[in-house]
């Protein structure tokens, strides 16, 4: 009697162990790569000047994130240049003056170069390193980045500071135009990604 019991508490046990590991969700069981959802992702960018400053979101067209396990190890995306748009502007015409101001040559010249890409080379801890590719001019960058892997889905979103004028987008800088005053813009915009990506 006493053995049958045993074996009908293992049983149990083995039950329970089974229903736990069936309603934890999935982590990807090995190397993938996963392509980017170009709708559940987004990225919105930040630029200041001594008189304010001005947001907006872009598009990203596409991607894929490598992951393995609960890391990723690697990836690329897409950004749409031409989709930049400014959110903080309510007056239409002020706004579409600015945003035909911002996609000419002073700032990213989008009709010679309609997209910028960003390709990662390191991942190390929660930093990431990789080659951002702006106005046709590659620089390495590195940030921090809070990554997820959960159900064969990977979410990874990161506060990224550029320097502009890194890649050759000189208007308004006090590095170039020190006597510019209330006029300068800062060198360094964000943009704040979401890049979410699956099978």
């Amino acid at each position: 009697m006493k053995v049958i019991k045993f074996i009908a508490s293992i049983l149990v046990a083995a039950l329970f162990v089974n229903v736990a590991v069936a309603g934890t969700p999935s982590k990807v069981s090995k190397k993938a790569t996963l392509s980017v959802d170009t709708k559940a992702s987004k990225i919105h960018w930040l630029a200041k000047k001594v008189a304010g400053q001005h947001e907006g979101t872009i598009g990203i067209t596409s991607g894929s994130l490598i992951a393995d396990g609960t890391k990723v190890s690697g990836g690329s995306f897409v950004i749409d240049m031409k989709s930049i748009v400014c959110t903080d502007i309510t007056n239409a015409e002020y706004n579409q003056k600015f945003i035909g101001h911002i996609t000419t040559g002073d700032f990213f010249e989008v009709e010679k170069f309609p997209t910028s890409t960003f390709k990662i080379t390191k991942v190390a801890g929660s930093n990431i390193t990789g080659d951002l590719t702006l106005k046709g001019i590659t620089k390495s960058i590195t940030f921090p980045a809070k990554i997820a892997v959960v159900g064969g889905k990977v979410t990874a979103t990161a506060s990224i500071p550029v320097d502009r004028t890194d890649f050759g987008v000189k208007y308004n800088s006090k590095k170039f135009f020190d006597t510019i005053g209330d006029k300068a813009i800062d060198d360094v915009f964000t943009l704040d990604v979401t890049l979410v990506a699956g099978k």
